[in-house]
């Protein structure tokens, strides 16, 4: 599974490019005042502007295998990263084989860096933000994990990720590629103390050769 684009809410479209210019060193491809856009590998990146609201999302970015020291070593220059335990901020999934760190951007978005050592992603490059190869997941909130993922099943043909056993409260659905992160409301977003809530979300992504849209 592949996401071709992601679009979220801010309500701050000026902080938001300023900060990723800043600090992930994207430049918008598009920006005005209604909405934001920057490409991250081959995703689009989108945020569209909401005024009442305080938005708050948690998303990944796939890196290369042999540049993770070095990404880790600079985003900790740039910002604050997100302990994963008390003396550690980097998280090691031993199943899913990949490792991550994570930050919050202005908007309070829980972002996750992270390589998968299945896909065997390597670049000859410094780790620069054309070091990104996509957005590689995103987090939906949900009353119903169980039910939500059996309808990305159904509908999309999107299964259960076969390397994390799937709960009542926390199910993950895709590949190794792309992945959907269902999370039960109220439930805390690792690695922190925030709570999940739903907020709208769209993505256009790519499964088994056919291009699907979710709205939520």
């Amino acid at each position: 599974m592949h996401i071709i684009e992601l679009e979220l809410l801010s309500n701050n479209l000026a902080e938001t490019e300023s900060f990723y210019k800043e600090v992930l060193g994207l430049k918008a491809d598009l920006s005005d005042k209604f909405s934001l856009t920057f490409s991250i590998g081959y995703t689009k990146l989108i945020f569209r502007q909401v005024d009442d609201l305080n938005p708050v999302y948690h998303f990944a970015i796939d890196i290369p295998n042999n540049r993770f020291d070095q990404a880790y070593s600079i985003m900790k220059s740039k910002t604050d990263l997100i302990p994963v335990d008390p003396e550690n901020d980097i998280a090691d999934f031993i199943n899913w084989q990949a490792q991550s760190f994570y930050f919050y951007d202005n908007n309070g978005n829980i972002l996750e860096f992270i390589t998968r050592y299945p896909n065997k992603e390597t670049s000859d490059k410094d780790f620069t933000s054309q070091s990104y190869i996509c957005i590689s997941e995103i987090g939906f909130v949900t009353n119903d994990v169980p039910h939500l993922a059996n309808k990305l099943k159904k509908w999309f043909g999107v299964p259960i990720f076969h390397r994390q056993p799937r709960s009542s409260k926390f199910t993950v659905s895709g590949d190794d590629q792309g992945l959907f992160i269902l999370g039960a409301k109220g439930r805390n977003w690792y690695p922190t103390k925030v709570k999940a809530a739903s907020f709208l979300t769209r993505v256009l992504f790519m499964n088994q050769g056919n291009l699907y849209h979710i709205v939520r």
